[in-house]
């Protein structure tokens, strides 16, 4: 058992591996350009472009060695919090996630979206953890967590909906919530959002947000049907650069602002930005029911589109591109790769993927309902809680803002894996909880 546990980073990165270097996705190459061209772009967080940039000398197999000690760390230190951590318990709840789910695959990437889920677990901790863990547990969990913030607007929005979710639920369930964990946690969702502005000023020049939350959400109501709606509103009466093409718009978010449209004509972000957050902003007043109606189907839709592998397939020539312009000496392990010869296939592992994570998470709403019916509130229906509350904050702000894709749905899903698994070998363990306040709410 110890030798496998040993073995385990290297389990964890066998997508890679196999690969025969790091996974690429379609964005991979905005992060990667941010260190060289010292602007900034939308969607593109200066501050993982900085942890990319710092991993090119290695063939950034470092970075992928951080991303598997990172996951093996907080899954055990999780299973030490709740008081159930053995070494065959580790092993075979790591094992069961390699094999099932999408975690190798995101660990093996060179995205932002293994920080989305394991900064949920970093956040859990840094609330319950208490005395259970150490000073220098603390920190690393603090800068860990701040760091993932920074990674991703949406990673940060499903952070502070989580700690706004602590911070109402303490009156109801007292000491389970600690004042100080709590207050750990959303300072260090402020010291991200502090490290991302920072990142953003070192590499740009500007104290500003990373832009682009208005486009992406423009393409969002654009294929929902809005945008045609307000410009057939309104055009008669505003002079919109859209307006002569609103009967042309694509039936897409990703063609509108990716492909090949009238976007480019008009002068993309830096073009269209002030007339996509007008319309944005007026037509959430004009039409709110739609606007609802169509949240409420698109984070519906969201949790049901958890696919491994979106976006991580041979045709990503932007990503090509950037390295072949700024990091010519990794052209060559690239252009080896498999992904690059078109040998990266996903639709085996989803026929596995998919409905492991689709029952995942109807057996994690049956734990927690389980559990809140027995009136047990110990720390791993807490946890239950706490990643019932990312999927839905995830698939909220992912489909409202960028409409339903599989990469949102399987970067998180897992968690609820992780979760069943855990509880499941406890009650084969017959383990009790280890936490020192009753488990009786």
């Amino acid at each position: 058992m110890r030798l496998a546990a040993l073995a385990l980073p290297l389990f964890m990165l066998a997508p890679a591996f196999w690969n025969g270097y790091p996974l690429l996705q379609w964005d991979t190459g905005g992060y990667l350009a941010r260190w060289y061209e010292g602007y900034l772009v939308p969607s593109r967080s200066t501050a993982f472009g900085l942890y990319l940039h710092y991993g090119e000398s290695y063939g950034f197999w470092i970075n992928l060695a951080v991303q598997s000690l990172a996951t093996l760390w907080l899954l055990q230190l999780t299973l030490r919090v709740l008081g159930l951590m053995q070494t065959y318990r580790f092993v075979a709840i790591s094992l069961l996630l390699i094999l099932s789910t999408a975690l190798p695959w995101l660990t093996s990437m060179l995205l932002t979206d293994i920080f989305a889920g394991l900064s949920v677990l970093s956040l859990f901790l840094l609330v319950v953890g208490g005395r259970r863990i150490s000073a220098l547990e603390k920190v690393a969990l603090f800068v860990f967590t701040a760091f993932a913030a920074a990674t991703h607007s949406a990673t940060l929005g499903v952070l502070l909906g989580l700690c706004a979710a602590g911070w109402m639920a303490r009156p109801l369930v007292g000491r389970r919530l600690p004042l100080s964990g709590l207050a750990q946690a959303s300072l260090s969702i402020v010291a991200g959002s502090l490290m991302l502005v920072s990142a953003n000023f070192a590499l740009s020049g500007q104290w500003a947000w990373t832009p682009g939350g208005y486009g992406v959400a423009f393409g969002r109501m654009m294929q929902d049907g809005i945008v045609a709606r307000y410009l057939s509103d309104h055009c008669p009466r505003e002079r919109f650069k859209l307006c002569p093409y609103r009967n042309e718009l694509p039936a897409t978010a990703d063609e509108f602002l990716w492909g090949k449209s009238m976007f480019n004509t008009l002068g993309r972000f830096e073009g269209m930005n002030d007339e996509m957050s007008y319309i944005v902003v007026h037509s959430l007043s004009d039409y709110p029911a739609w606007q609802a109606g169509a949240a409420l189907r698109a984070t519906g839709q969201q949790l049901l589109h958890v696919a491994t592998g979106e976006g991580a397939n041979g045709w990503i020539p932007h990503t090509y591109g950037i390295i072949e312009r700024y990091i010519p000496a990794q052209v060559a392990p690239m252009r080896a790769a498999r992904q690059q010869h078109w040998a990266v296939n996903f639709d085996t592992v989803n026929w596995l993927h998919v409905p492991v994570a689709l029952v995942s998470m109807l057996a994690l709403v049956a734990l927690l309902a389980h559990s809140l019916a027995k009136r047990r509130l110990d720390d791993l229906t807490l946890l239950a809680a706490t990643v019932t509350l990312a999927l839905l904050g995830n698939a909220f702000i992912c489909a409202v803002i960028s409409g339903p894709h599989d990469r949102y749905g399987a970067r998180m899903v897992w968690l609820a894996t992780f979760v069943v698994l855990t509880a499941l070998t406890r009650r084969l363990g017959d383990d009790e909880p280890a936490d020192d306040i009753s488990a009786a709410a």
